[in-house]
């Protein structure tokens, strides 16, 4: 396993990040890992040097939290090993999920944000939370509230680090320019949808924390499944597979243009498709840790294999050039602008 620092802190996190929104039993058709199961996987994953595991608590709605606090304790792990991650944001409960009543029990607001790591620290059986990432915008909360309350937990040795996800350019460094006025604690990472197929980030979100160091953790970094190749046009919904019942994140049909190219790098270095997807994320150097997933011990090996798929210079240009995004005003107005900047001699 490789390890990279973790954006402006001394941390050191693996590159591989194990994400657990399989563990559990009730969100969607995405939890299936029972805690049988998810011993194994997470003991595998510790075993291949992965230090760094990420939940939420709307996974499942708190039973992946659960199953992961209990794997952890029945394995013996040494908490200081180990980086654990949760999320606080999304509804805590179906009742919340469905919005059929528990109307509190969902969104940024201090109240749930403090009853929401409470709950997390006793399904985690921890004293402490390195990372509680919040896991989405709140219309309702200002971003003031949201901070407060955040360095409320910090300051209370709850949580060690603060992160957002799925948060946009303009509200994180609105944030970061808050924390330090304020001398709150300040967000040190962001997670964010990013793949081969999904380049959204490259706008704005990336250039961001490169500028600010801030680390960054792709989810869902094999696009849902569609990256292992098992999703064609001839066969865009095979049966029993994820996407089939849940189409997310969305793909368009330049996709499947990618799967062919990885297909062909793929067989040229006799490895999975999954891994040369991951490969092309972990060459990124903004990337810190990619957060992967399974339901099966074999899907987490391949992923793991990834760690030593070394892609050449043409096999990244291939892949890059297949889902090049289009480059958005001003950036191309700062490329134009700045041609033959660097090359001025001081």
């Amino acid at each position: 396993m490789k390890y990279k620092k973790f954006g402006k802190t001394a941390l050191k996190v693996s590159q591989l990040c194990l994400g657990t929104m399989t563990f559990g039993s009730n969100f969607r058709n995405i939890g299936t890992v029972n805690e049988e199961l998810a011993l194994g996987l997470v003991k595998h994953a510790r075993d291949a040097g992965i230090n760094f595991f990420d939940t939420a608590d709307v996974y499942s709605f708190g039973e992946s939290e659960t199953i992961l606090g209990n794997v952890i304790k029945k394995l013996g792990f040494k908490r200081h090993e180990l980086i654990i991650a949760t999320k606080v944001r999304s509804a805590s409960t179906q009742e919340a999920f469905e919005n059929t009543g528990d109307i509190n029990n969902i969104g940024l607001s201090r109240k749930h944000i403090i009853e929401s790591c409470e709950a997390s620290l006793k399904r985690l059986q921890v004293d402490y939370i390195d990372l509680y990432q919040v896991h989405g915008w709140d219309m309702l909360a200002s971003i003031e509230e949201v901070l407060e309350a955040l360095d409320m937990l910090v300051k209370a040795g709850k949580v060690l680090y603060i992160g957002c996800s799925n948060w946009s350019a303009r509200h994180i460094m609105k944030a970061l320019y808050l924390s330090k006025a304020n001398r709150w604690a300040e967000f040190v990472s962001l997670q964010a949808y990013y793949s081969l197929v999904g380049r959204d980030v490259e706008h704005e979100l990336l250039p961001l924390c490169k500028e600010e160091n801030l680390a960054f953790l792709p989810w869902s970094p094999l696009s849902g499944g569609f990256l292992t190749g098992k999703y064609t046009k001839e066969n865009p919904k095979p049966q029993n597979a994820r996407r089939s019942g849940f189409e997310f994140p969305p793909i368009d049909e330049r996709s499947y243009g990618a799967i062919e190219v990885l297909d062909t790098i793929a067989k040229q270095k006799g490895v999975s498709i999954a891994q040369v997807a991951l490969a092309w994320l972990l060459s990124k150097q903004e990337v810190t840790s990619v957060i992967i997933g399974a339901n099966k011990m074999s899907q987490l090996q391949d992923n793991i294999n990834s760690i030593d798929v070394a892609l050449s210079a043409d096999e990244l240009k291939m892949l890059d050039n297949v889902t090049q995004p289009k480059t958005l005003y001003p950036q191309w107005m700062y490329e134009r602008q700045n041609q033959n900047r660097d090359k001025f001699e001081y």
